[in-house]
């Protein structure tokens, strides 16, 4: 395979992935066991799911009913029904936190394909390949709960905004724009859901960027089968969750204070895309209080999914957050209230035993009635239901012969790889030091902590990968006499003893590589930053070593948070600077093959990068827009009005191009999209009067959708992916506008010196229209600006 086109190797990806003809070793715990399959018509499947879920509500006692309203469901042996795990994990590959996987009771199955963690994946910008991820895990999932080694519901993906750079779960994201997370979202949903399988066979054809076409799970008729389930993945954490532990401020208690504006434009989009286009079957309400109300007694927001967003599925709280309701926010009376609250807002299951412990006296007093109860029940019931999960014996259904043949598969990995490859990101590149000629490097060193520890680069929600490999190994392979020293005893680095050694061995190389930044020591679950600099005193080692080393260096950053290495971007000794975030178990391999010129990168950056001054913002200001008055900044591309380090959608490559726009309209008019009852409005703002149309008086969107048709040349010598990204700016000028919005996006092979047409859907009512105060979508008339790298393209939008 020639280096230049990787993307290629997607149109034989999944043809070998093909269920295993092996049969399960393990036997998983399933209901509707002969002779229970012929009594009960909760086993019927010829029945309608709602039917059926009435019918296995109708069997149980009230104390039934509460024993299964934890993530840990009792068994009704009554009924031969066994007992159930609702908390598995498949953040970026199978994790060890959910209670309901195992790789350690002796199953066949030990290890699972470690992805790179969402933020590095989310920097591909590349849709297809988000999918073909969800998919991957999908096929592991169900191959371990053919074994007895998982469940099938999987609480992934987390899908909250990336707010603030200090925030120790913003890895697990997909960045700070809205319409990236949304977009993320829906990908990933719909592969994991089962996406991919077509009458019980995968199947595969080509797709866009040579990368594999998605597919969907069809009913018997053909058409889009909703209701079947291969598995059931979880929005999180709704909403406006993104602070661990910083100051005194925890997730149990901290209120997160938000405007319509924001929660309409930021907070909310990515949720409503994951439930209304992603089919998601699971969402997840927070520990946070939102405007003072728990996130899971926010009745208005949960039952909003239902009534407005159209969700069928299954809503369960954090772990533990039905109690922090009462222990730690203090806004009920008593446990029973809090139960109550949780189950009549819209929750239908605690993620811990609260509930167990409180749902009974909650009854007896009259605070919860059996119909909540039954509510929730139908709702989990028939998430059950669809999965198949009473269908009989899974192995004998339609992906019984998923087994552990189907995990750690050769396909599987080399799509890890190629994640990895697509998330790099090339900050800096002085005089093109890099791509590095291995024929012409004598030898190299390595330098730093995290260089030697295969085990840091997954990030959190990890689980054991099939084929770790640390970052000296990986370079190693392609340069025989390279050598390796710690620098700092640790990430902390709070000791230079280990300096001089450092400085020894990077003198003696040919060329030097030090790789500094996070690892979960300093970010992770229940743990913010305080400062956004290289932890200790990395950012002395990296100095200290440049200036030792004969040629500039190449500084290489681990961690899925931003940094502030302004020191590095501004020093002529450190030539090269790629941020590879946390990029799972192939991502040692992907960074040799970028270093040494096998792969030209083409990932941006998926968030803000920040200076150290940012962290006198205050965390709990969730505050999008600025506000100059108090010195606010704002936050993230869109808002803020500060200086950065390296902004959203930064990123380098070994080549260069330019853009042409081959077509796109000068005026859209809305007067035949438009109800009689539309009107226009004026806005005063200080001594301006903005003239607009309110977005749910246009009639028909669709119709004032167009495609911008765009040329991109590659005006450089080697091929390479490119990411092109479209964004747009309101007329005059809009109290709360952005100062600009992602339109569009999509990554695009290139080859050297030649052009590749592309085209991004722009829609009017979605993307050039802004949220006002009121948190109502509204579409300003006049003059909207497209911008495409340094080109700028005019749409006047007007009524007639």
């Amino acid at each position: 395979m020639v280096a230049n086109g990787r993307c290629l190797f997607f149109l034989l990806l999944f043809l070998s992935l093909s269920p295993s003809n092996s049969k399960p070793v393990a036997n998983p715990q399933f209901p509707c066991k002969p002779p229970t399959h012929n009594t009960y018509s909760f086993c019927d499947k010829s029945l309608p799911i709602t039917r059926r879920a009435q019918s296995l509500i109708s069997h149980l006692t009230l104390q039934e009913k509460i024993q299964q309203l934890s993530d840990n469901a009792s068994g009704i042996p009554r009924l031969g029904i066994p007992h159930y795990e609702w908390w598995s994990e498949s953040l970026h590959g199978i994790s060890i936190n959910g209670p309901g996987v195992s790789f350690k009771n002796g199953g066949p199955v030990t290890s699972a394909t470690g992805f790179p963690q969402v933020i590095v994946s989310a920097a591909s910008f590349n849709r297809t390949l988000w999918f073909l991820i969800g998919s991957a895990i999908a096929i592991e999932a169900r191959a371990m709960y053919n074994v007895g080694q998982a469940g099938l519901t999987f609480w992934a993906p987390n899908i909250n905004i990336f707010r603030d750079p200090r925030w120790g779960r913003g890895q697990e994201t997909p960045g700070e724009d809205p319409m990236v997370a949304s977009a993320y979202a829906i990908e990933f949903v719909k592969g994991f859901q089962g996406g991919h399988w077509k009458n019980g066979t995968e199947t595969e054809s080509t797709g866009r960027h040579g990368i594999g076409q998605k597919r969907v799970l069809l009913g018997e008729d053909g058409e889009i089968n909703d209701d079947k389930l291969m598995l059931s993945a979880c929005c999180k954490h709704s909403t406006a969750y993104d602070l661990e532990k910083w100051g005194n401020f925890s997730r149990y208690s901290f209120n997160a204070v938000v405007t319509e504006q924001d929660m309409e434009d930021t907070y909310q989009p990515p949720f409503r895309s994951c439930i209304q286009k992603g089919k998601a079957s699971c969402l997840m309400c927070s520990y946070n209080e939102v405007n003072g109300v728990p996130a899971c007694a926010r009745e208005d927001l949960l039952q909003k999914t239902r009534t407005e967003w159209g969700f069928k599925g299954y809503i369960t709280s954090d772990c533990d957050a039905v109690a922090t309701i009462f222990e730690y926010q203090n806004y009920s009376k008593s446990p029973e209230d809090a139960v109550a609250i949780a189950l009549k807002a819209g929750m239908d299951i605690n993620c811990g035993t609260y509930v167990l412990r409180n749902a009974q006296s909650a009854v007896e007093k009259g605070k919860l009635q059996e119909e909540d109860i039954d509510r929730a029940l139908h709702n989990l019931f028939s998430v059950q239901l669809r999965l198949g999960l009473f269908d009989g014996d899974p192995r004998k259904g339609q992906f019984g012969k998923l087994g552990p043949k189907n995990v750690c598969t050769k396909e599987h990995k080399t799509l890890a790889l190629e994640a990895a490859r697509q998330g790099i990101v090339l900050l800096k590149n002085d005089k093109k030091l890099l791509p590095l000629n291995k024929k012409a490097v004598s030898s190299l060193a390595i330098i730093g902590p995290l260089a030697n520890m295969a085990n840091s680069l997954g990030g959190d929600y990890t689980g054991y990968p099939c084929d770790p490999q640390s970052l000296f190994e990986g370079l190693k392979a392609y340069v025989k006499k390279t050598s390796y020293a710690i620098g700092c005893l640790d990430v902390a680095c709070v000791s230079d003893t280990q300096f001089h050694k450092a400085i020894i061995v990077a003198k003696r190389a040919d060329f030097v590589i030090i790789v500094a930044g996070l690892d979960l020591s300093q970010e992770t679950e229940d743990h913010d930053r305080v400062s956004l600099l290289l932890p200790g005193k990395q950012m002395s080692l990296v100095s200290s070593v440049a200036a030792a080393s004969k040629k500039p260096v190449i500084l290489v950053l681990t961690g899925g948070g931003p940094l502030d290495v302004s020191f590095a971007k501004g020093d002529p000794r450190i030539a090269s600077i790629l941020w590879i975030g946390y990029p799972g178990e192939a991502g040692a391999k992907a960074l040799a093959e970028i270093i040494f010129g096998e792969y030209n990168p083409g990932g941006r950056l998926p968030m803000t990068w920040y200076p150290e001054s940012f962290t006198e913002v205050s965390m709990t200001d969730m505050n999008m827009r600025p506000n100059p008055s108090r010195g606010y900044p704002g936050r993230t591309y869109r808002f803020y009005t500060g200086n950065r380090v390296y902004g959203f959608g930064g990123g380098l490559s070994y080549t260069n191009f330019t853009y042409k726009i081959l077509s796109a309209p000068s005026k859209l008019s809305l007067s035949r999209s438009l109800s009689s009852k539309s009107r226009k409005r004026i806005l005063q703002q200080g001594g301006e009067r903005l003239s607009y149309i309110n977005i749910n008086e246009i009639t028909s969107c669709d119709s004032l959708r167009f495609y911008m048709q765009i040329l991109v040349e590659n005006v450089g010598n080697m091929d390479g992916g490119h990411v092109v990204m479209l964004f747009s700016r309101v007329p005059t000028v809009f109290r709360g506008a952005p100062e600009k919005q992602l339109v569009g996006f999509d990554r695009v092979h290139t080859i050297s010196h030649r052009s590749t047409e592309m085209s991004i859907l722009v829609d009017p009512c979605e993307h050039l229209s802004v949220a006002n105060e009121q948190g109502k979508k509204i579409m300003l008339l006049g003059g909207h600006v497209l911008m495409l790298g340094d080109l700028e393209h005019f749409v006047t939008i007007q009524i007639y």
